[in-house]
């Protein structure tokens, strides 16, 4: 096994979680991220962050068609299936 297949392998085995073992207790991603756009919101409501901190935040969610979307901060929604290079783990 080369360097490179070496390291495409702990890229992969980390995107999957395999790397590490894994607390059932954790919270889902979804749950982490929404806390975090939250607490963002609040720091721009207090003076702590500017507009230009917050206005790329973009949501990223799977459709009922079963394809992966990618929400913006006007409301547009995006098909980026085509830009996910591997296959994303439940």
């Amino acid at each position: 096994m080369d360097t490179k297949a070496l390291r495409q392998k702990i890229l992969d085995l980390a995107i999957r979680g395999k790397l590490v073992p894994q607390d059932p207790n954790d919270e889902p991603a979804e749950v982490l991220l929404e806390r975090i756009r939250e607490q963002k919101q609040q720091m721009f409501k207090e003076g702590k962050l500017k507009k230009k901190d917050i206005k790329n935040d973009t949501i990223i969610f799977k459709g009922e068609d079963n394809l992966h979307y990618e929400k913006f901060q006007d409301g547009t929604v995006k098909c980026i299936e085509d830009e996910i290079p591997f296959e994303v783990p439940e």
